[in-house]
């Protein structure tokens, strides 16, 4: 007589099964992570290379950024940090961000892993593809959301990414002096200013070309 296949479970799994399913969906990830990149990629279909429920899924993971952050082994959500520092006056985005990210990196148990993430997403092949990705949808692209309807937004995000991620570089994989030691408050108080411009056009403004230009085009 035919045996019939056990079906596919739903819900939340018993006794040993646990590991072994939570272990199995990670690898499914992985793979789609690393096939399709992290746009491409989706619960359903790291659920189906799982062989499992897409309930099941979200029963040990959130989101597809909690995915991400077990997959390249991160105790960090980069995506929580921005998300913190996001709620409050935009006029004080700048520092906040700035100031989350300097605390995230500042823990000891975070930065080993952080910093090996760091150095693979400007390297090549399937991890680096998604770990772009992923920087590009959860970070840039929420910046530019709460940035409002400004036609450069996205211009505006990138150009304040590319100033945290320099003190980042310097600060914590190249620990290059005095700015490795340098206390959190004195950071803040150099670089937000110069990160607050870039994302809202307020703030100081540090080349007298750069204001020249900025009055030519208000006046066109």
């Amino acid at each position: 007589m035919e045996q019939r296949a056990e079906p596919r479970r739903r819900g939340r799994p018993r006794g040993a099964n646990r590991d072994d399913t939570k272990a199995r969906i990670l690898e499914a990830a992985a793979a789609e992570f690393g096939e399709r990149g992290y746009e491409a990629a989706s619960i359903r279909s790291i659920a189906r290379r799982a062989q499992v429920d897409p309930s099941l899924v979200h029963h040990y993971f959130d989101d597809k950024s909690a995915l991400v952050a077990e997959v390249v082994a991160v105790p960090l959500r980069p995506d929580r940090i921005v998300q913190g520092a996001l709620d409050g006056p935009v006029e004080e985005l700048g520092a906040r961000l700035l100031r989350a990210v300097l605390a995230a990196w500042d823990n000891p148990k975070v930065r080993p892993a952080a910093t090996t993430a760091l150095r693979s997403v400007i390297g090549q092949g399937p991890a680096a593809r998604m770990l772009r990705e992923f920087l590009r949808r959860e970070i840039m692209l929420r910046l530019a959301t709460r940035l409002g309807d400004a036609g450069d937004a996205e211009l505006r995000a990138e150009l304040a990414a590319s100033q945290v991620v320099g003190v980042i570089m310097v600060r914590y994989v190249l620990a290059f002096e005095p700015i490795a030691s340098l206390p959190e408050d004195e950071i803040v108080a150099r670089v937000a200013p110069a990160l607050q411009w870039h994302l809202t056009g307020t703030g100081p403004i540090l080349d007298s070309a750069l204001a020249q230009a900025q009055n030519s085009a208000h006046d066109e």
